[in-house]
């Protein structure tokens, strides 16, 4: 079955999975949040991923934005893997993932947590309103969507 693109759609959600909803994707972006920067940094950090896998969500990641690829080593040509605002502008939706996974998936306790650098304490994140300073409940807030 062939995938639609939501790439023209008005939802601002589904043209978001467009380019980042394909989970190697995500683990990608995961990876250069941990460090990596270099293919065999990503490749070692998501182990089972084929390389011909890793180098066309790279490629995809490139082309949508959430990377940029800069060259450092000209013999052999090689590339790095460099995240643009695009890219690091993703880091809090990771941050909700990982509390809804800890949460709904891992019964034996949080598998990966945050920390806060400063404090050294761990860290809970959630949504605020930017308008109000307030933490969103769902029951307060709602989705409006021009084209419905």
């Amino acid at each position: 079955m062939k995938h639609k693109s939501f790439l023209e759609t008005q939802c601002p959600i589904a043209r978001g999975l467009e380019r980042v909803g394909e989970w190697w994707s995500m683990l990608i972006i995961r990876e250069a949040f941990y460090g990596a920067k270099r293919f065999d940094e990503f490749q070692q950090g998501l182990g089972e991923i084929a390389p011909n896998t890793l180098t066309r969500r790279l490629k995809e990641l490139v082309e949508n934005g959430i990377f940029e690829r800069r060259l450092y080593s000209t013999r052999p040509e090689r590339y790095e893997y460099i995240l643009t605002e695009r890219g690091r502008d993703f880091l809090p939706v990771l941050w909700t993932m990982l509390e809804w996974g800890n949460k709904h998936f891992c019964p034996e306790g949080d598998l990966v947590h945050l920390k806060n650098v400063k404090t050294g304490k761990k860290a809970k994140p959630f949504l605020a309103d930017q308008v109000t300073g307030q933490e969103m409940l769902a029951a307060e807030y709602q989705f409006v969507a021009k084209f419905r």
